[in-house]
């Protein structure tokens, strides 16, 4: 007897431990989830009436796994984070990084994908190159460094004329065409050309040489870096490791995300945020801003999409790497669970990563 008490008291306990399972949750038949998006694609693609993409994809999968009832709701980015944040909607599908500041005012699901930041230049024409090279000849510092060039010339120019003129007449003649004999072999002595056709014969002229000669391949060296510093300094690099140089760029990013976030950390000064990336692109394209920072993958579509866009470039600089995860209203921790356990399942399957390969991204 006390057996069959025990066996039945075991079968009620794993029924109701059953039904607490966050892969049976059951909801109300008559709640419709409010689920909120702002296209971003290749994550959510809104093309006419039909709406596609990746998250597209896997909240519908999910959905129809746990048998939800939902209604998409489209809203902009900003308004769409308020509404989550205050249970407006009770999740949004769209790509959220997940953040320690956002963790505080909602739930994340299991995170589905990582990424990057990265930077999107306008290329300039041929012309606008050529001006560019030509106002770097104006540079500050090449023309401290030329302006010192000239004056070692004539320094070191004056003084081999000085002690040659006598006992090297030849070579170094008097008077004003003296001094010109002196200029030149300064010049050719210091760039290391020696022609050979004028030379020091007095022991102070050999003196003087030897420091025009030593100084100047320390001082050509420096001068060189100058003015390869001067020429490349208003050109934007494909360095991967530029991404310091921005900070003295005008650059922008879309507001209330995660790298206009990163950037604000990092002490960009002058940022300005976009409501979209529609919107970020075409400031980009029209000058408005040097450079406009975002998420690697929606960058890369949304240019290859669009045939406007053909003479912006991605810069093979990599930074802030985020984990993208759909948000969830805090108060729905058991739908967080449930979606979240599915999201690991479905993610080990052959059918997510093709649906991955189709929108050219590669698996997390």
């Amino acid at each position: 007897m006390k057996l069959q008490w025990s066996l039945l008291f075991f079968m009620l306990f794993w029924v109701w431990a059953k039904g607490q399972s966050t892969d049976n949750v059951s909801f109300s038949d008559s709640e419709i989830l409010k689920v909120g998006y702002a296209t971003a694609p290749p994550f959510v693609v809104r093309e006419d009436t039909v709406l596609r993409g990746i998250n597209v994809w896997l909240w519908k999968k999910v959905a129809k796994d746990l048998d939800l009832k939902f209604e998409f709701l489209p809203m902009d980015f900003s308004n769409m984070l308020d509404s989550l944040e205050t249970g407006g909607i009770d999740l949004s599908i769209n790509p959220l990084t997940i953040t320690s500041e956002r963790s505080k005012k909602m739930e994340f699901t299991h995170s589905f994908y990582a990424s990057n930041s990265t930077i999107a230049v306008a290329e300039t024409s041929s012309f606008d190159k050529l001006l560019e090279f030509i106002r770097a000849f104006f540079n500050l510092n090449f023309l401290k460094g030329l302006g010192v060039l000239l004056l070692i010339i004539l320094l070191f120019g004056l003084a081999g004329w000085y002690f040659e003129r006598r006992k090297n007449p030849d070579h170094f003649r008097s008077g004003l065409h003296g001094i010109w004999d002196g200029l030149w072999w300064s010049a050719v002595t210091l760039t290391t050309v020696g022609y050979g056709d004028k030379a020091p014969r007095t022991r102070m002229g050999k003196i003087v040489a030897l420091i025009l000669m030593f100084g100047g391949l320390l001082f050509i060296s420096g001068l060189t870096a100058s003015i390869a510093s001067g020429l490349t300094v208003n050109h934007l690099t494909n360095d991967p490791d530029s991404f310091e140089e921005f900070k003295k760029r005008t650059v922008g990013s879309i507001k209330n995300t995660g790298t206009s976030e990163f950037l604000k950390s990092r002490f960009f000064k002058d940022l300005t945020e976009y409501s979209s990336v529609a919107e970020g692109l075409s400031a980009l394209k029209n000058n408005e801003i040097e450079a406009f920072m975002y998420d690697e993958p929606i960058l890369k579509y949304r240019i290859a999409k669009d045939s406007s866009m053909a003479h912006i470039s991605i810069l093979p600089v990599k930074f802030d790497i985020q984990f993208y995860a759909f948000g969830i209203a805090q108060e729905r921790t058991e739908l967080e669970q449930a979606i979240s356990q599915r999201i690991l399942e479905i993610m080990e399957t052959e059918e997510w990563r093709i649906v991955l390969h189709e929108f050219k991204l590669n698996e997390l």
